[in-house]
């Protein structure tokens, strides 16, 4: 634990003047590009401070110029922090609609245009949060998703959700599947204690949606990709 409330004062110390700096000036000029850039170089310093390597693959697969569907494994609460930042450019994402009630946190999330997402599983919210997420890819922006829904509590593949295949099948966004793999070490689920090591990130090369009759077929597409980035026992 010694090392989590390290990283805790480390993001804490940055944090207070970058949003007394940032927030106002991404309300006044309606440009979050600078407070997502330094929160994504906060969350790196996080990081470095409790002794997490990052090792990233494929970042050459990201095609250039195009809002993509980056879709990931979910291994660990460390997932989205390590990841986000290495994505190229700057990316949305699906997120609990309680953590955009957390002070100043949730406020910067609704500045960022994160998405928040019902866990009732109504119908009305799902289509929401897919027709926010298609106004979000029109202006240019990455959409990032973990596919299971949830974290796995042994690192195997869960079942994938449906929501994430059929915004790619709507607009037709490159989907660039991801491996997480090593965060599950680190940052079990269930617990706070963050322990240092390395999280590789494999980006695999782009699946676009108009190649494939059905949502099935590319959600099995997608699977097969992720997969064949982990490790044999997390595979199945």
């Amino acid at each position: 634990m010694i090392v989590s409330l390290f990283v805790f004062v480390v993001i804490l110390v940055l944090s207070i003047p970058s949003a007394v700096i940032f927030i106002p000036l991404a309300v006044v000029t309606g440009n979050v590009g600078p407070l997502y850039a330094v929160v994504c170089f906060i969350v790196r310093t996080g990081f470095f401070a409790a002794g997490i390597r990052v090792r990233v693959e494929g970042k050459q697969n990201v095609p250039l110029g195009q809002a993509c569907i980056f879709m990931a494994n979910h291994v660990s609460n460390l997932d989205p922090p390590g990841l986000i930042p290495r994505i190229p450019g700057r990316t949305s994402a699906f997120a609990k609609r309680a953590i955009f009630n957390i002070p100043v946190f949730g406020y910067c999330m609704k500045l960022a245009e994160y998405i928040p997402v019902d866990r009732t599983g109504s119908a009305a919210g799902a289509q929401a949060s897919v027709a926010a997420a298609r106004r979000i890819l029109a202006k240019g922006v990455h959409i990032t998703t973990f596919v299971e829904g949830t974290r796995s509590d042994d690192g195997r593949l869960l079942p994938f959700k449906k929501g994430p295949f059929y915004l790619a099948m709507e607009t037709g966004a490159p989907c660039i599947p991801v491996s997480v793999f090593g965060t599950e070490t680190l940052m079990a689920k269930g617990s706070f204690a963050i322990k240092p090591g390395t999280v590789h990130f494999v980006f695999h090369p782009p699946l676009y949606p108009a190649n494939f009759a059905t949502r099935e077929e590319l959600m099995q597409a997608v699977r097969a990709a992720i997969a064949s980035g982990l490790p044999e026992w997390m595979r199945t």
